[in-house]
């Protein structure tokens, strides 16, 4: 493959739903995986796990549970309405896509799952007396960083496959039949599905992505003081 440098992957790297078939290579997902495992995980725990799909029948089976939670997504996202920095058409689009991959996940050759073993609290009376009187409060921290240790691995994944001209997304309708995923997937107990991503080679083109400009995202300081770029990149 050509090298790609790493903002050229980053402003790149298209949310791609329209796969081909074509078997993508063992060695290039596990760079793909060794690349996931590069990310930053908190306190170091590593707790990641990733179920790579390649089976047909484990595929189609998943990607059936995968339309059946999209269906429900379907009724948020119609509730919900467009997102203001979105046009009419473009929203149109980006609901075109989504109800694409709701239909194809399965035809995919390449279904990733990234997971986590969850990391259980210490025993409140374990803790010295000040920390057991905030117990719930971490706990409620526990829940909140969940995702800080297998994002940053997704998009490890992300940028991996711009590299290797793989087309992917991060999907997480499924999250919502959690428990029929667990099943056929033969997950542990302690172990959560956190993303679904098909994995292969594009029938669409990459980038280049549109966004919502710096200046209109970004504060500096403090809430409502806007972040004056010296210029805006385009």
């Amino acid at each position: 493959m050509p090298e790609i440098g790493l903002f050229d992957a980053m402003y790149s790297a298209r949310s791609l739903r329209r796969l081909k078939s074509d078997p993508v290579p063992e060695e290039i997902i596990t760079r793909v995986l060794d690349a996931a495992i590069r990310a930053p995980s908190a306190g170091n725990a590593q707790n990641w796990i990733f179920i790579v799909v390649r089976d047909a029948e484990q595929r189609r089976r998943l990607g059936a549970i995968y339309r059946k939670a999209s269906g429900i997504a379907s009724e948020i996202y119609r509730a919900r309405g467009r997102p203001a920095h979105m046009t009419d058409e473009q929203y149109r689009r980006f609901m075109t896509a989504g109800a694409y991959l709701w239909d194809h996940m399965g035809d995919a050759p390449v279904l990733l799952v990234p997971c986590l073993r969850e990391r259980v609290l210490p025993p409140r009376d374990a803790l010295p007396l000040p920390v057991q009187a905030l117990y719930e409060g971490e706990l409620a921290y526990e829940r909140r960083i969940g995702g800080a240790s297998i994002y940053p691995a997704v998009q490890n994944i992300i940028l991996a496959c711009r590299a290797f001209g793989l087309g992917t997304v991060m999907t997480t309708n499924h999250i919502r039949c959690e428990h029929e995923v667990k099943t056929l997937l033969c997950l542990p107990s302690d172990v959560l599905t956190y993303a679904l991503m098909p994995i292969g080679y594009p029938i669409g083109k990459f980038g280049p992505l549109t966004r919502q400009p710096v200046s209109e995202v970004a504060y500096a300081d403090r809430w409502g003081v806007a972040w004056q770029p010296s210029e805006e990149i385009t």
